[in-house]
């Protein structure tokens, strides 16, 4: 029984939260060059948290942002391996100006910790490595531990399958804990059991080689950004299904079991307006708003660029215009086909007088785990240990790519177990983490770890 590892790791709290407030003051953005040097220093930050943990940390080139790896294999033959995935990157804080308080200084307002990064991802990581110091300081840890921590999670981890494709035998494993993931509520302790996965697009016009004058040519020459805005208004149809040829023909229907499932658990449509501030829900209709958020494909705009976009008027047509498209992806749908379907939409409804171009930036397939497995079994009463309430299976809207290429390269399968919140601002302002999240998290995973000695 881990209970003394729970009285190491409750009597040194604090310096569990000043270990995450520490890794949140280092800007490692990404997609932003500017900050190469920042992903280097959260990097080493990491590679010293686990050589100070007793493993064999190290950052390791891997075409872009270095990996993060470390193992502790001291448990012994009959112990199960575990490949620990996290990632240390960060989402730009833009927009500034709507933050209370500086992304990248911690600061702890009530039960939440704010700061960029603190739920997406690095107060799960910090809370992994304390529940592993707490078992090393007390009882000691029952089971090898391999970390395998990315710096490209954000910019949809395009180094991290060379990676493993060439370092399957460091990587080898029993099964992958992947802890990237959520709960549905601060007193709902829950399970993500699939995943969606996500093609992004950038969708490129150009007409006239200049900007026009509105005056001189309005209604005379064609004008890519109202192309654009037609376009984008036929992806759907008036029951909010996406309208790209054969997009649906992968899509795996949702069981009756499933769909009860879902209706049982505290995700109400009111839950979601609460949750995203929305005055009314939208998208395809004959299904519930946790379907069609968790569990049905989606075709999104994510941005979109033209013309004029200063203070004040300009009466120009622009030359060119621009929209970026996410794609969310169920079990079976590939990416290259959806890839295809949007080309074959732009190649059916594109008018003359315009040229375009499609580049699919990213694309990750979805991912269902076994429900019934020893780990997920585990998972689930490491949580009510914790919590003290029966814990919920769920499925999670977003995309978490590595969690495919682990199945493909190294024929394993993936337990998802973190503790975000859907109202967490993840990739917006004012990130935050719950606090008492954090701290059971870290009992969950000795609970977890515990559970699993052979």
């Amino acid at each position: 029984m881990p209970e003394k590892a729970l009285e190491y790791a409750h009597a040194n709290r604090e310096s569990a939260l000043d270990d995450l407030k520490s890794i949140l003051r280092i800007p490692s953005i990404s997609t932003l060059s500017e900050h190469e040097t920042d992903m280097l220093a959260a990097a080493e930050w990491l590679v010293d948290q686990l050589n100070q943990l007793g493993f064999h940390g190290r950052a390791i080139e891997a075409g872009g942002a270095p990996v993060v790896y470390g193992d502790w294999l001291g448990a012994g033959s009959k112990a199960p391996v575990v490949l620990v995935y996290g990632h240390y990157d960060v989402q730009p804080a833009d927009p500034l100006e709507l933050w209370d308080s500086d992304p990248f200084e911690p600061e702890v307002r009530g039960d939440n910790l704010y700061a960029r990064g603190a739920s997406d991802m690095k107060g799960q990581l910090v809370a992994h490595l304390n529940a592993i110091r707490a078992l090393k300081e007390t009882t000691g840890l029952p089971i090898n531990i391999k970390y395998l921590i990315e710096g490209e999670e954000e910019i949809g981890s395009k180094h991290l399958g060379n990676f493993i494709d060439a370092n399957g035998d460091l990587l080898a494993c029993d099964f992958c804990l992947n802890i990237d993931s959520g709960i549905i509520g601060p007193e709902t302790p829950s399970i993500t059991y699939a995943l969606r996965g996500l093609t992004y697009f950038e969708i490129r016009l150009e007409g006239p080689p200049g900007d026009l004058h509105s005056g001189t040519f309005g209604g005379a020459v064609v004008n890519p950004a109202n192309v654009l805005a037609s376009l984008i208004g036929k992806m759907h149809d008036h029951r909010g299904q996406v309208t790209l040829p054969e997009f649906y023909d992968d899509v795996r229907e949702l069981s009756e079991e499933e769909r009860s499932d879902f209706a049982d658990l505290p995700q109400s449509d009111q839950w979601w307006r609460q949750q995203s501030g929305a005055s009314v829900l939208g998208g395809e209709q004959g299904y519930t708003a946790t379907e069609r958020a968790t569990a049905r494909p989606t075709l999104d705009v994510n941005g979109l660029l033209s013309g004029f976009t200063g203070e004040g008027g300009k009466t120009v047509l622009p030359s060119r215009a621009m929209a970026k498209i996410s794609m969310r992806l169920v079990p079976d749908q590939e990416p290259d086909k959806v890839h295809e379907s949007l080309l074959a939409f732009m190649r059916e409804q594109a008018p003359p007088g315009v040229s375009w171009e499609v580049e699919m930036l990213t694309g990750s397939v979805a991912s269902v785990m076994d429900r019934e497995s020893f780990e997920a079994g585990a998972a689930l009463d490491a949580l009510e240990a914790v919590w003290g309430v029966p814990a919920r299976f769920k499925r999670e809207g977003g995309s978490v790519p590595v969690v495919g290429m682990i199945k493909d390269m190294l024929d394993v399968k993936t337990l998802l177990l973190g503790f975000g919140l859907p109202d967490d601002n993840l990739h917006a302002p004012n990130e935050k983490f719950h606090l008492p999240n954090f701290h059971r998290g870290i009992d969950t995973y000795i609970h977890f770890m515990s559970s699993l000695a052979p």
